[in-house]
């Protein structure tokens, strides 16, 4: 049992991408998170209410609603797939908020998929407060459809968002895999490396930037 739960009314439920959700719910009054953090949450439906799953929260701290975006897996039959179901005025079962990424200062965010979501939020403080920099994000996807936010990314970050696709080959985009060569091209200058996605992925990156003599203490990571 997930300790200190609470229930929140879904306010809006829609598609970013063909298999990943944004989902607006109810804030309540004494809910704190820092961006970069994330919550549990389950399904306020019968056989769903102990079924929790670690979601980032996409939303600012300071805003009157919590918004996560989420990626769906159909064919999984679990909890994504069960949003999949849900509506407006629907149910959400949220427990203790967690997360080790926390923005420390410029430099390289590095994500596969759905590990882009404990970035988004930092990103959206960073431009609040103008910030932004030169701070750069380098996207793992398997195809271009995949992309989440690709528009809302490039308006931010101009030529510091950079997209690798493994499955895909268009003009603009870098094909392939995260290699060191790659985080070596676009992030010599960076002073810190932020990092989630799949663990495969994420030992992949960590070896990269080993090789390339970045210091432990210059790496953020998180993985769900």
């Amino acid at each position: 049992m997930i300790a200190m739960t609470q229930s929140v009314k879904i306010i809006s439920i829609e598609h970013l991408t063909h298999d990943v959700l944004r989902v607006v719910a109810d804030r309540p009054a004494e809910l704190t998170y820092q961006p970069g953090q994330a919550v549990d949450v389950a399904i306020d439906k019968p056989g769903w209410e102990q079924e929790f799953r670690a979601f980032t929260f996409t939303s600012l701290p300071g805003e009157e609603l919590i918004e996560f975006t989420i990626k769906t897996y159909p064919s999984h039959n679990g909890v994504t797939n069960k949003l999949l179901s849900l509506a407006a005025g629907d149910s959400l079962i949220i427990g203790g908020v967690f997360g080790d990424i926390a923005y420390k200062g410029e430099g390289m965010f590095i994500a596969g998929g759905a590990g882009v979501t404990p970035f988004i939020a930092i990103l959206k403080q960073l431009e609040k407060v103008n910030r932004i920099g030169d701070n750069k994000l380098l996207f793992a996807n398997k195809t271009k459809a995949d992309i989440i936010l690709e528009r809302e990314f490039r308006r931010l970050l101009g030529t510091n968002f950079i997209n690798v696709l493994s499955e895909e080959n268009h003009e603009g985009y870098e094909v392939g895999f995260i290699t060191a060569e790659l985080i070596k091209k676009h992030g010599n200058n960076a002073q810190y490396f932020y990092l989630c996605g799949p663990p495969q992925m994420m030992a992949a990156v960590q070896k990269h930037l080993a090789a390339l003599g970045i210091p432990e203490e210059s790496i953020i990571k998180e993985s769900f």
